[in-house]
This record gives C-alpha cells, structure tokens and sequence, in this order.
C-alpha cells in the first residue's frame, strides 16, 4: 500500500474581517491571525491508517448524544469548530469532508490508493443489504472521528493562555457525538435538535470570541461544486446538501428542516416500537444485522438495525433530500451523527446477544472494492480502512468497539442487565412492555402469580401516556379499558404484540420510497403523509437505481410495528382488546395502504414489484424486573394485506 501523504490542511482566509466565505456568502469561523497567516498550512501528521483514539487516564471516552454535548460550552464549541473547519478543508485533500463522505457513495472516488475492482469504478465502498453492514461502518465513523480529533487539539491550541489549559483538556475527552432518533425528547422539544436544523447560521465561541458562522450541521456547501458527480437532477444542480428542499426541483430550492422535524416526530412511536423488538426479540446477527431477504425469514425475523436505519434516512432526506439517496447521503452532516447512533444500537445488542456475529454470507451488491457474489464473513477485510500500513480492518478485528478508544454510557464497564435496564427506561414510552414495572403492585422477580384485572386497570391509567399511538404530542387519555392490554392465565402475564411485516424488491421504483400504514381515511395529498395524525408508521426503502438486472431481483424486509396505535384504538374504545378475534376485523377495515416516492409522488401497489404485506402477531410475556426483555412467543400470521 503507498501511503497517502501527510495530512496537508489549506485554510484560506481572506481577511481577518471576513474569514472564509462560504458559496452563498455566509462565513466560516474567523480565528484573527496575523496578516501572515491569513493563507497557511496545518499539517496534522494523518495518515490513512485507521487507529485507537488517545485513552484519557486509561480509559476510552464516550460518545455522547448530541443534546447532552451541547450542554458541554467547550466539548460543544470545539465540535462545531472542527466540523466547520473539516467542510472547508480542500476538497482535494483525502481528509476533507467531501473525500471522506465520498468514500460512502458517489462520486466513486478512490480512496487511500484502496483500487477498484474492474468494473466497479463509479460506485463507493460502503456494504448495505449485507451481514458486514454494522461492521463497514464502525472504522469508517472512526476515520471520520480521528479526523475531527486531530483537528480539535489544534483548535484547542490556539485558544488565549487563561483558558488554552481547560479547552485542551475538554479536546482530549473529545468524540463524536450521535443523534438519538429513537428516544423522546424533552418536553416542548423535537425529535430533531434545533442545533442541527433550526438555523443555517449559528453562533460559536472560538478562540477569538464569539462570532456568526455557517451552521455546518444544516448542510454542507461544495467547495467547488462540480454537478457531474451527481448524475440526477435536481442534485446536479445544489451546491449544498438539502433537506425537504422546496420547492422541491428547483436550482434555488432551500431546505424545510421543519417539515422533517414534524415527521420525525410523528413517526418516533413507529422507530421507538422497531428499536425495543429489535432488542428483545433478535438473537441473531444474520437477522439483526441487515435487511436482505435470506429465504430462511420467520414472521418474527423481517426486522433489522439496516431496514430501520433505511427509514431514518428516507424521512431524514424528506424528499429530494440528499440523506435519502444512497450515493449522496453521506454528504448531509446528519449522517455520521446518525450512523454514530446505528453503531451505539450495534454495540448495546452485542452485549445483549454477544454469542453470535458475522457468518460466511453471498454480498447481494458490489462496491468498490467487492463482487456481487463474493463470500462475506470475519475475515473479509473492511476497505478502505487499514489497520496498519499493509493491512485492513476485518469485522473479527472491530468487534469490540473499544478497541478504538471510545465508548457510550450505556455500554461502559456496564454487565448485560445493566445494558437491559437501560434499555427498558429509554426506549418504552409506546411498549405496553414496562408497564407492570412501574406499579408497586408489580409482583416480585420470583413471583409468578397472575395480576388481577383491577390492577391492570390501575396500571393502564397510571401509564395511559404509552398509549400515544400516532403521533407523541397527542393528549393523554385515561379511558383504557382494563382488559384491552393485558392477558391473564395461570403462568404468565402477557399483551398480544401486532406487526406488519413487509417485503419488496429493493429497486423496484428505481429511487427510494416509503410505504405507508393509516388507521382510517388518508388524504389525497401525498406531501401530508408524514405528518398525519392517523399514521402508523411507514417504512423507508433506501435505494436508486440498480446495479445489476441481477440485483433487481433482490428482495429486502422491514416492518411497521402497530401495538401502539392499537393501544390507542383501545383507550378511544374502538377495539376491546387486542386478541385477534377483535384486532383481525377491525385491521382489515380500517388499515389503509399508501406508497410513494421520496420526491412525494404517489405510487400505485400494482406498480411496486415483489411488496408483499402479512400482518403477524405474538403473544409477549412481561418483563417481571427492570433488567429483562420481554419474552416472546411463537410470531403467528393473522393475514395477508398485500399479496
């Protein structure tokens, strides 16, 4: 391997009173230096080996959720400094944004000397629909987050003598953060912080005070924009990353991070439910790991960490979006605060479920380094990422994420229950799952003894607020019927979980799309999906145009969880309880089916090649401690919606 040269870093300022202006004239950080240092070079000694982060007294630094870092002044001011500084970097520089987010997708570039295979030339290295997909992307966050750090303790450096000692000290704790989309967020807030989509511009303290400048987490200006990289139209013709742009095709579109916002809101019931069954019910890495159809699918098994981290995308992008488009996503700086997030989920379940991992496995796609065909399994090597002048990652080589000097908390020196308990406070506001938890009259762990129907009613009222189906902000009801959960027998304690489990050809449209369930009537105008108050769920399909006539053909699951919008069925007396004798008529009459585009365009059912819709249920024994999952049973098929 010839190794790529020395990190070489131009920061061109123009003047101390103007610093770097970006391409629609807003500015970069201004750092005040001398006349002769307005045009300089920082060489950060970075090479394209990927390695372990400095520890801090021995021990690897957490990522932290993007809301707690913002309460950090310091930690947070050097983030959005360091990101800033990255998007400026010279584009032709391998430790610029737009080459380290090019590896993902387009423009196909070559990346660390790392050479194609033929044929493969325009398309990037990243693996999807793949059993190394958790895997790939674990040191490519990584690359990304030396990237920054290397740039913080030098930011960090230049602050004045009296405070220089206390920012460095926060530099060296520094890792990158992720973005939660899965947890509720504080009252009277989004799913989606104001600090990444509120405003394009945002105030930051540096080293040379407070100044005004480009928010770089509400997108990223190409620096130049070369609109061949992006074949499509209208990407041909943004010279920054867009989310939700309208209107939606023009060359001045702008970005309506609100409208994503709102649908992410709406959809956190939806993302929350897949997360805790993901957890509680996927023992498997084949089946949790990715979203490829393996022919060995159960009714319980059509869920994975890839198909949700898909619908992330597809609402992210909010049509036409950048975030939406497989090759173009990683340009959005949403992404890596995402896929941050993604590894955070893949490294709680490893602790969870730590006795099973990668298996030998035919990659469904190409990349760029990789043959449609070829076996996957540990020892493949993960490229571009080298763990050493010769050699690569493997996915036996990253399978403990501390290796490269980071952690989470909820993960930290933290034993399996512990992992669990986390889980179960995070991640069940709309999971009938914990709600005997938090009733004194909860039996004991040893206890086994049935509830009796008054206490669930009482816990039904005490915790109606789980049952805010279609969207979270909806008022709390207190009219649970006090059977309409809960199932009483000799043994156990249990509720009947509901899922739609979907599958369909990954190109079939040639574009991504979202495939929608309603409770009721659904409004003609495809733009208001997202965001109805009737929505169950949709599920994203993150996808273009097809690679191959053979990779047409290839078939992808996911699911739309529908407990919590029954739940809510049931508090508004609609359905008596959730047994299928009451649930099965009452679906058939009243879910409702749309597809469409991400660019909003509504799509016939007939037009999608290979969807296939069958409702399935279980029954699901509670957890009797904080520290367990719930137990689930046999998933049984009820019916077909789609056939």
């Amino acid at each position: 391997m010839e190794s790529i040269c020395a990190f070489v870093l131009l920061l061109f300022l123009v003047s101390c009173s103007h610093g770097l202006a970006r391409s629609h004239g807003i500015k970069g950080y201004d750092y005040g230096h001398s006349t002769s240092l307005r045009v300089y070079k920082r060489d950060f000694g970075q090479s394209s080996v990927v390695g372990s982060l400095p520890l801090v007294d021995g021990q690897p630094q957490p990522r932290r959720e993007i809301r707690d870092l913002h309460k950090d002044k310091d930690q947070w001011s050097l983030y959005i400094l360091a990101v800033s500084w990255m998007q400026y970097t010279s584009q032709d520089s391998p430790f610029s944004w737009y080459q380290i987010a090019g590896i993902h997708g387009a423009p196909g570039l070559t990346w660390g000397n790392v050479a194609p295979l033929p044929g493969n030339d325009n398309i990037g290295y990243c693996h999807h629909v793949s059993i190394l997909f958790p895997t790939w992307h674990r040191p490519y966050l990584v690359l990304y987050e030396q990237t920054l750090y290397n740039i913080v303790q030098y930011i960090a450096s230049l602050w004045p003598p009296e405070d220089r000692d206390r920012v460095e000290e926060a530099a060296k704790r520094f890792r990158i953060p992720y973005w939660d989309w899965a947890v509720s967020p504080p009252a009277g807030e989004s799913v989606l912080p104001l600090s990444i989509g509120g405003s394009s511009t945002m105030n930051v303290s540096g080293p040379n005070g407070i100044q005004s400048i480009s928010n770089p987490l509400f997108s990223f200006a190409f620096k130049p924009f070369n609109g061949s990289i992006f074949p499509d139209s209208p990407y041909n013709q943004w010279n920054e990353t867009k989310r939700a742009p309208h209107p939606s095709t023009d060359p001045n579109a702008v970005s309506n991070n609100s409208f994503v916002a709102a649908s992410f809101d709406n959809h956190l019931p939806s993302y929350q439910q897949r997360l805790y069954n993901l957890f509680s019910n996927y023992r498997n890495y084949s089946h949790f790991s990715n979203e490829g159809w393996m022919g060995s699918n159960t009714n319980g098994t059509y869920d994975s960490i890839e198909s949700l981290h898909d619908s992330i995308h597809t609402i992210g992008g909010g049509g036409w979006g950048h975030l939406a488009i497989i090759a173009y996503s990683s340009f959005d700086p949403l992404f890596f605060l995402h896929h941050a997030n993604v590894d955070r989920i893949f490294a709680m379940w490893q602790i969870i479920h730590n006795d099973t991992y990668v298996v030998p496995t035919a990659a469904v796609y190409a990349s760029h380094t990789q043959n449609q065909g070829d076996i996957e399994d540990t020892q493949t090597p993960l490229k571009p990422f080298f763990v050493n002048d010769t050699a690569f990652w493997t996915s036996e080589t990253v399978r403990n994420h501390e290796t490269f000097g980071y952690t989470y908390t909820e993960v930290a020196n933290k034993t399996r229950a512990e992992v669990i308990t986390a889980i179960n406070h995070l991640y069940t506001d709309y999971s009938p799952a914990t709600m005997l938890l938090g009733s004194n009259q909860r039996p004991a762990a040893h206890e086994s003894q049935p509830i009796n129907p008054q206490t669930f009613e009482n816990i039904a009222q005490q915790h109606s607020y789980r049952s805010r189906a279609m969207a979270w902000q909806h008022e709390r009801t207190n009219r649970s019927p006090p059977n309409a959960l809960f199932g009483i027998n000799a043994n156990d304690n249990f509720y009947r979980e509901w899922i739609a489990n979907i599958e369909v050809k990954k190109h079939a449209l040639n574009s991504s799309f979202l495939i929608y369930l309603f409770l009721g009537d659904v409004s003609d105008d495809s733009s208001s999906w997202q965001n109805c108050d009737n929505l169950v769920g949709s599920l994203g399909i993150f996808a273009g145009r097809s690679r191959s006539a053979r990779a047409e053909q290839w078939k992808v699951t996911g699911t739309i969880p529908l407990t919590s919008a029954l739940m809510r069925a049931a508090s508004d007396m609609d359905i008596s309880s959730l047994d299928p004798v009451d649930i099965e008529p009452f679906l058939r009459s009243a879910l409702q089916l749309r597809i469409a585009l991400v660019n909003g365009t509504s799509v016939g059912v007939d037009e999608v090649d290979g969807l296939h819709i069958s409702i399935v249920s279980s029954k699901v024994i509670f957890p009797t401690s904080e520290d367990e999952l719930p137990k689930w049973g046999e998933v049984e098929w009820n019916f077909d919606l789609v056939v």
